[in-house]
Formats: structure tokens, sequence, C-alpha cells
């Protein structure tokens, strides 16, 4: 497990776009935290080290952001789904299939459903407003 401590927006991008040069295509990235804590700021550093222009949002509302051409990266949000049902629905094993990178929020809600070898991002809240802890597990390298 490597543990990190970011102070602001930009080192928490910053430290996605590390983990996002190191990914491959079928990749699921699974993120734990609460609101507000950092993810989709994460997951656009994840985008701009995997190389896509894209703007990231949050996919709140839509489950799914799509990003790049071939849907190299596909940014979920669970925090609605409550059943394998749901879980279909979202695409989120048709992305995983052809070969996207996975990135998903609220992972505590399918964590029964994730593969093996995902890649854990718990982000937690630090002493400062903007200072977060950052624990990921899974990584074959060192960030």
């Amino acid at each position: 497990m490597q543990k990190f401590v970011t102070n602001s927006y930009r080192e928490t991008c910053a430290l996605g776009e590390r983990l996002g040069k190191t990914l491959h295509g079928g990749r699921v990235i699974a993120f734990f935290g609460g609101m507000g804590m950092g993810k989709t700021a994460f997951v656009t550093g994840v985008a701009k080290g995997m190389g896509l222009s894209d703007d990231v949002s949050s996919p709140t509302f839509s489950i799914v952001n799509v990003y790049g051409k071939n849907a190299e990266l596909c940014h979920f949000d669970m925090y609605r789904v409550e059943s394998w049902e749901d879980l279909d629905s979202t695409g989120f094993f048709e992305y995983m299939e052809n070969g996207s990178v996975l990135c998903v929020e609220w992972s505590e809600n399918i964590e029964n459903a994730l593969p093996a070898d995902a890649v854990r991002v718990e982000i937690t809240r630090g002493d400062g407003t903007d200072t977060r802890m950052i624990l990921i597990d899974g990584l074959e390298a060192e960030l």
C-alpha cells in the first residue's frame, strides 16, 4: 500500500496523473471516500496522465462519463447503484470487457463486483481544509 498526502486540488490531480501514466486498458480503479474528498479531481489527473484532453466532470447524474475517441476511460458514480440489475444497466461489465480503464467512484456500493486486481484508492480529509490522505493499494509499481 502506498500513502500520499496532497494539500490542494492541483496536487490531487498531479497524483492522479502519475497513476494515469501507468494504466493500461481493462484496469479498474476503485475509489472509496465521502463526498467532496477529491475523487473527481483525482480522475481529472488520471485522464491527463492517459493523454486524454477531455474535460472531466462528475458523473453524479449521468452515472457514467466516457472519455477518449475509443472510450479509453470510463468514469462511474455508483452512489445510486443498489442491485446487480442497476450495475449491469450502467455498462460497467461491457466497458471492462472492451478494454477501457474504469474509474469507479462510490465503489463501496459494488465491492462484490470489483475484479480482484482492482486498484483501490481511499481518500480521506487530512488536518487542513484541502489536505487529503490518499491510500493506493494494488499497484505493481511505485508512484
